[in-house]
C-alpha cells in the first residue's frame, strides 16, 4: 500500500489531473459528484454551490490524497503545481 502525503492537494494540481478547471473541482466537491474531499467554511461543512457567492467568507477545501488517487491513480508526492 502507498503511504500518502499528509495535507491537502491543491486544486489546481486536481484540476490538471482531471483535465479540468479549477471551478469544475470546487463545484464537484461542494455538490458531492467528485467525492476526493470536503468544503468547508468557518469549520461547517459547505453542500451548496450557492455558497460560492454568497460572499459570507471563504471556503476552504481539503483534497485527500489517497482519494485522488482512488479515483484517478495520481499519486500526489506534495508538488504545489
Amino acid at each position: 500500500m502507498e503511504e500518502f502525503v499528509s495535507g491537502s492537494v491543491p486544486v489546481s494540481v486536481a484540476a490538471k489531473v482531471f483535465g479540468k478547471d479549477a471551478a469544475w473541482v470546487r463545484s464537484g466537491i461542494i455538490e458531492g459528484w467528485l467525492p476526493i474531499g470536503a468544503a468547508t467554511r468557518r469549520g461547517k461543512l459547505v453542500t451548496d454551490i450557492k455558497a460560492i457567492g454568497d460572499r459570507k467568507g471563504r471556503i476552504n477545501f481539503y483534497i485527500s490524497p489517497k482519494k485522488l488517487y482512488e479515483e484517478t491513480g495520481y499519486y500526489w508526492k506534495g508538488e504545489r503545481k
